[in-house]
């Protein structure tokens, strides 16, 4: 059984270890992403790009993760739908 565990936490150490190592990164690079952020970048995607496409980000790049599902919600919603949205939350926010 101890044989089992040892192996197990020195997955999860080095699993760990992955995630400070890409926080850091992003801190690093000056990565400060808002949650509100990855909505508004899917409302410009659906209005350019339409429906969601492409494969999703890998399991780390987690800010590509938010925008990637951010737009998957947004399936369906026309182009010129999705922009009007995006003009409103820009009005919203006050830019």
């Amino acid at each position: 059984m101890a044989a089992k565990a040892r192996p197990a936490r020195a997955h999860r150490r080095r699993g760990e270890a992955v995630v400070r190592k890409a926080r850091q990164e992003a801190a690093d690079r000056d990565l400060a992403f808002e949650p509100g952020q990855a909505h508004a970048d899917a409302l410009v995607d659906a209005g350019a790009e339409g429906d969601v496409s492409g494969p999703k980000p890998g399991f780390f790049d987690f800010v590509g993760t938010a925008k990637y599902e951010a737009w998957g919600k947004l399936k369906g919603t026309r182009s010129e739908d999705a922009m009007q949205k995006y003009v409103d939350l820009v009005k919203k926010l006050g830019g």
